[in-house]
Order: structure tokens, then C-alpha cells, then sequence
């Protein structure tokens, strides 16, 4: 399947649109109405361009139809559901038939292959387990490829080690955050990177920076891969790098032959030709739960056909390093959070996690940088024989990364230095940004 040539791929594509439609309007009330409003069946759809013609679907819908307004089946009928924090507004809820699983398992298990994963390989997976996506959906591919699963979970970092020490796993999947936090926690115990065996790094569930990924190499000493998924559209599965790819810089594959994607302009809604930058848009071609039809994922990338040396000739989009409902706009500049990573990784003296405060005096937006100091640093600063010459070295880094947030963002922020370990997310995404000002009574 990954082989396929394009125009094979299309066929099938389009074959499975046209059935995805059949399937809405007999089973699914949300979209029965929403083809109804836009004057569409499946006879309209002649080729795949004619998918622009179709309505999109955005969260606000699913959170609007909280629980399962959206879905295709009764609960009853269902095999599993699961939910997304609700971090940002009301939670989605996803729902899963037995066929549902069986495709996310394949998923999962085609992305660990794409990722070089064998069925000789031992792999930790500290993905949260529960309601959030990412532990059962790669523990089940897992599985499936015949390797060894070690169902960490999230938290519990010492222990963690103590798995990567004595069961010597050859994958870490994880945030990548976490995956960073206990690189850090190892360095803090002077555990050697001799007493584990990793060579690969499988992290996904956030965006995540090219400094980020090479930082992960050097101090777990693995190949650092992006995995790609989210809730609504399955979970984690949906598009894998290669090592190939990751060389060249050429993206994720995409399983197309499960998920249709679209690059679109955010503000119009029009779709943008190949090698655009815009928002990925997924329609779900064999979900029976809950199947989406052109669904926004707020994700910025691009997609690209160009042939990858490994020889999949399904789609790659580029890799996912900013949200659009991640940006902020502090005194009318726009900027995202994790534009900060580059400049939190060319200090040695901290680590790169942190979180944006944002609030309002008056009329006046203010904006707070916490970051996290590197363990070594706080050591430094602890051990110092003088008090003032500790105060001293706060102040000036302080006053030095307040300047590079002025230089790259063009902005005036507070900044905290926040002590080691402080700011971490063991389970599942890290919090970047807390904004007070939804929560503030006019002045």
C-alpha cells in the first residue's frame, strides 16, 4: 500500500470519498444536514478536486455536540472512547468501533516500520495511558509489528530509568518534553548514557523544534523521529518521518490511503497547491465511529510529493512546529510560543521548558516568561560562597534573555527563573501558555 503509484492512490481515495459520503448521510445526522445545507452527494464528487466543494468540520462542531453528536454509531455499539484534556475549552470526546481499532492499530504499526521499529525491538512507551490517545494507540501497533511493549506510561521519571537501565529498550516513545526530562533527571543523578541502550527516539504529541531535536540526540544519544496524530482523527498513526526523510528534511508520510489531506488558507478557507505553508485539513476515509469530513486541524505545514529514498510514495507534510490557535497577540504583535525554544536553547544555563504568563493591568497587556534554569545552574548558583554574587548572575541572565526576547519578538516580558524539574508535563502535552486575561473583569 505504501508503494502505490499517485494515480492509484487517487483512485482509491476517491472511491473511499464517495462511500465516506453513502455512509454520512445513512448513518450520521450532524452531516446529513451539512450536505443537505452545501447541495452535495456522492454522485457530485467526480474527482478529488471536487473536495473542495465539501464543508469543513472545525472543533467548535465537536465541542458544540459534546459528547457524541458527531458520531455515526450509538455509544452502545461502541468498542472504546476516549477524550482530549479539555485544556483549551470543552473536551472532545472520540469514539472507536472494532474496525476503528483494528485501523488504528495498522496505523501505528506502519508508522513504528516507517520509524525503522523491528519485531526483535524492545520499546518503552511513556505516552500517557488513559483517556489521552498516545499510549494505546502506539501500545496496540506496537504490538501488532510482534516487538515488545513496556507500558511505562507517563510520570514516575526515576523509575522510568530504572526500566531504560534494566530491560534496556531500543525506543523511547514519549513527548518530547518528557523524553527531556529524564534526560535531565539522569544528568542530575550522574547516571552515564553507557547504562541504557536506546538508539531511537519516537516523539510526538506537541510541536517541537529542530533545536529541540537535536538537544534529544545528544543527551539520550538516539535518531530523534516525529510521529504525528490527533484525537479527532484517530490518535497518534497518522503520519510518520523516516529516517530518509528526516535526513533530507522532507517531512512525515501520511497514510493516504486512511486519511485525505489538504493544505488551505487559513483566513479564506481555499486550497493552496502543493508546497504551501497553510492549515492541514484531514478527511477520514475508513472511520466508522467517527468519521470527519474536512476537518481543520489548526495545524500549520505543508505538503510535498517529491520521491523520499525509502521508497513510500505516499504524501509527506512537513513537520508541525506551531499551532494556530497557539498564537498570541501581546500588544499587537503576533508571535507563537514556541518561537522562545531557540533562544532558550543557545543558553547552556537553562533548560527549554517553559510557560507564558499572560495578563492585563488596565488596559495594558503584560506578558511573563517562566523558564526553567538547568540543574547545573541552580547547583552553581547554590554552592557560590557569596549571596550577592548568586543575586548578581540571576540578575544579569535575566537581563540577557529579556533582551533576546526583546530583539526576536519585539516585545517587553518579565521573565522568572523557575528552579529544575518545576515546569514539567509527565503524561501527556506540556501547558505553554496560561492566559489571565480571558479571566479578568474589565477595568
Amino acid at each position: 500500500m505504501e508503494l502505490q503509484p499517485h494515480a492509484q492512490l487517487k483512485q482509491l481515495q476517491l472511491s473511499r470519498l464517495k462511500d465516506l459520503l453513502i455512509y454520512l448521510q445513512e448513518n450520521n445526522s450532524f452531516y446529513r444536514q451539512q450536505l443537505k445545507n452545501a447541495g452535495i452527494t456522492s454522485s457530485d464528487i467526480q474527482s478529488l478536486n471536487d473536495l473542495c466543494h465539501l464543508p469543513f468540520t472545525s472543533k467548535t462542531d465537536l465541542q458544540e455536540n459534546y459528547p457524541s453528536g458527531l458520531f455515526s454509531k450509538p455509544l452502545n455499539e461502541l468498542s472504546r472512547l476516549h477524550a482530549s484534556s479539555g485544556s483549551k475549552g470543552r473536551p472532545v470526546m472520540v469514539g472507536y468501533s472494532k474496525k476503528d481499532l483494528s485501523t488504528w492499530a495498522e496505523v501505528c504499526a506502519r508508522s513504528l516500520m516507517c520509524a525503522s521499529v523491528t519485531a526483535s525491538d524492545i520499546i518503552q512507551n511513556s505516552y500517557g495511558y488513559g483517556l489521552f490517545t498516545g499510549g494505546l494507540g502506539v501500545h496496540y501497533g506496537a504490538e501488532l509489528l510482534d516487538a515488545t511493549v513496556i507500558p511505562a506510561s507517563g510520570g514516575m521519571t526515576r523509575r522510568q530509568i530504572s526500566l531504560l537501565q534494566d530491560l534496556r529498550p531500543a525506543v523511547l516513545c514519549s513527548t518530547p518534553t518528557y523524553a527531556l526530562n529524564i534526560a535531565y533527571t539522569m544528568e542530575e543523578l550522574g547516571i552515564p548514557l553507557s547504562t541504557i541502550s536506546l538508539r531511537l527516539g519516537i516523539f510526538g504529541a506537541e510541536p517541537w523544534s529542530e533545536e529541540m531535536r537535536k538537544l534529544l540526540e545528544e543527551k539520550l544519544s538516539l535518531k530523534a523521529l516525529d510521529i504525528y496524530g490527533l484525537s479527532e482523527v484517530i490518535g497518534p498513526g497518522v503520519a510518520m518521518e523516516c529516517p530518509y526523510s528526516r535526513e533530507s528534511s522532507g517531512g512525515l508520510h501520511i497514510w493516504e490511503d486512511h486519511f485525505l489531506a489538504e493544505i488551505i488558507d487559513p483566513v479564506t478557507g481555499k486550497p493552496l497547491p502543493e508546497g504551501a505553508e497553510g492549515e492541514l485539513v484531514f478527511t477520514t476515509l475508513t472511520k466508522e465511529a467517527l468519521p470527519l469530513l474536512r476537518y481543520r486541524t489548526g495545524d500549520i505545514s505543508s505538503l510535498n510529493r517529491k520521491p523520499c529514498q525509502c521508497g513510500r510514495t505516499m504524501v509527506r507534510m512537513a513537520r508541525v512546529k506551531a499551532r494556530l490557535d497557539d498564537m498570541l497577540i501581546i500588544r499587537g504583535v503576533n508571535f507563537y510560543p514556541t518561537a522562545v525554544e531557540e533562544i532558550l536553547l543557545s543558553r547552556p544555563e537553562l533548560a527549554p521548558r517553559y510557560m507564558f504568563i499572560i495578563d492585563r493591568e488596565k488596559a495594558l497587556d503584560t506578558l511573563c516568561l517562566q523558564v526553567e534554569l538547568h540543574h547545573q545552574t541552580a547547583r552553581n548558583w547554590k554552592d557560590m560562597n557569596e549571596a550577592a554574587e548568586a543575586a548578581m548572575q540571576k540578575k544579569k541572565l535575566k537581563s540577557e534573555i529579556q533582551k533576546l526576547l526583546k530583539d526576536m519578538l519585539f516585545l517587553a516580558a518579565e521573565v522568572e527563573l523557575m528552579p529544575p524539574g518545576s515546569l514539567v508535563s509527565a503524561e501527556a502535552k506540556s501547558i505553554r501558555v496560561i492566559d489571565r486575561r480571558t479571566t479578568r473583569q474589565p477595568d
